[in-house]
């Protein structure tokens, strides 16, 4: 878990992945499409990435893959994600983590 806390919180947006995954990807897309360069870390591609998701998963992130992190934070799922972004309040919510500066 030391792991996957150090790594989020060494970026304004940390996203934990696996590269089969079609939500991990509309999840990039949108990051991407908003101006962000996050930091993104392949499960599937690291050594200890099942190490990794197992501390995802102890952190509440259900299912593990795609777990976002905005200023250290984690914001959890492609749900959250989404209703954030529907909602209008995830560019504030980058603008605030150093994410984005328009």
């Amino acid at each position: 878990m030391d792991r996957v806390t150090r790594l989020a919180s060494q970026k304004a947006v940390v996203i934990f992945s696996k590269s089969s995954c079609c939500m991990c990807h509309a999840i990039k897309s949108l990051f991407y499409d908003l101006g962000v360069n996050p930091s993104i870390h392949e499960l599937d591609e690291d050594p200890k990435g099942r190490e990794m998701e197992k501390a995802l998963q102890r952190l509440g992130c259900n299912p593990a893959v795609p777990a976002v992190f905005i200023g250290g934070r984690l914001i959890n799922s492609a749900n959250t994600i989404m209703s954030l972004h529907l909602s209008g309040s995830l560019i504030p919510m980058l603008k605030d983590a150093g994410a984005i500066w328009l």
